[in-house]
């Protein structure tokens, strides 16, 4: 079975020989640069080893992990305007190193060729390909929604963020996976099972980003530490430093959470100590390590060959253990 560079690779060299720029540049120069800023490529990668362990073809997956990564990016371009990031993988996000109504428009045609690229498969994959990426589409852009909400509102709870985060981010995951089910002509049964298992894995993946953005290294995670913090995001962390907090604390963080002080690094410190005193650290890797193991006991039932199921518990345990 190939290791996970192997797909990474493979993907990366599929995508190199389909992107390319034309005119007008304005347009086309952006989507080249928010995809050449890299990233872990983890729903590209999750797609061909999905198609893989079923027995089909990881080449075959190519189109629609393609899809799957063009969407992702598009919707970050998107996501930094709103959230008027300035940076995205250690780099100028988009609308920074052009404009906003640029990040509009050139994210606008991203979407569009995200759909595209579904046009290489047969009419019955087609069909089923496309029902998949439509409901996982419309779900991220409802937990994007969730998530603005959330930022102007003091009831959020655990459930509440947990659907949010499995909408904004581990759906799109577990479409991905899906995917490579189908183009693998798996069963629904092993359609359904792959998709349960990306869920959770995509909920320990976000859980983890959401530490790393208070607790990550600025150098390794390639976006600005403790930029939640500073857009008044409701994490797992500030929901459980909320429940867990002593009164003092509780009101400090639900103050300094009214406000976007034009000097944000007092803030972000004293918010980090909170979570660090209430326990909300410690108790947010503990549902990262829950949220993985339940995906790999997901992943033991799954019928498919011991020895292609390895690389996802690799690639689970990385996730894991990651730091950016």
């Amino acid at each position: 079975m190939p290791d996970i560079e192997f797909f990474r690779g493979c993907f990366n060299t599929y995508l190199e020989n389909r992107l390319n720029t034309k005119e007008p540049h304005n347009l086309y120069d952006p989507i080249v640069y928010i995809m050449d800023l890299g990233g872990k490529r983890l729903r590209p990668i999750l797609t061909l080893i999905s198609a893989d362990v079923f027995g089909g073809k990881h080449e075959d997956a190519l189109d629609a992990a393609l899809a799957i990564e063009v969407f992702h990016n598009f919707s970050l371009v998107h996501d930094d305007i709103m959230d008027a990031a300035p940076l995205r993988r250690g780099e100028k996000t988009v609308h920074k190193k052009w404009d906003i109504n640029t990040g509009i428009l050139s994210g606008d045609v991203m979407l569009i060729n995200s759909y595209q690229y579904f046009e290489n498969y047969p009419a019955d994959l087609f069909k089923s390909l496309i029902k998949v990426f439509s409901t996982s589409a419309i779900e991220v852009c409802e937990g994007q929604q969730y998530d603005m909400d959330f930022e102007r509102s003091d009831q959020v709870t655990v459930p509440d963020y947990l659907k949010m985060i499995t909408y904004k981010t581990a759906v799109l995951i577990a479409a991905g996976m899906k995917m490579g089910a189908i183009i693998s002509r798996a069963s629904e049964k092993s359609q359904d099972a792959i998709y349960d298992y990306a869920i959770n894995l995509g909920i320990a993946f976000q859980l983890q980003d959401d530490y790393l953005d208070a607790f990550g290294d600025p150098e390794n995670f390639g976006k600005q530490v403790g930029g939640d913090i500073i857009e008044n995001k409701k994490t797992f962390l500030y929901i459980k430093a909320m429940e867990l907090s002593a009164a003092e604390d509780k009101n400090e963080l639900k103050n300094l959470f009214s406000i976007k002080p034009a000097n944000p690094k007092e803030k972000i410190e004293t918010v980090k100590e909170i979570f660090i005193r209430s326990g909300a650290a410690v108790v947010t890797r503990e549902e990262i390590e829950k949220y993985t193991r339940r995906a790999f006991e997901l992943l033991n039932s799954l019928e498919a060959p011991e020895n292609k199921k390895e690389v996802l518990k690799n690639f689970g345990n990385r996730l894991m253990n990651r730091e950016v």
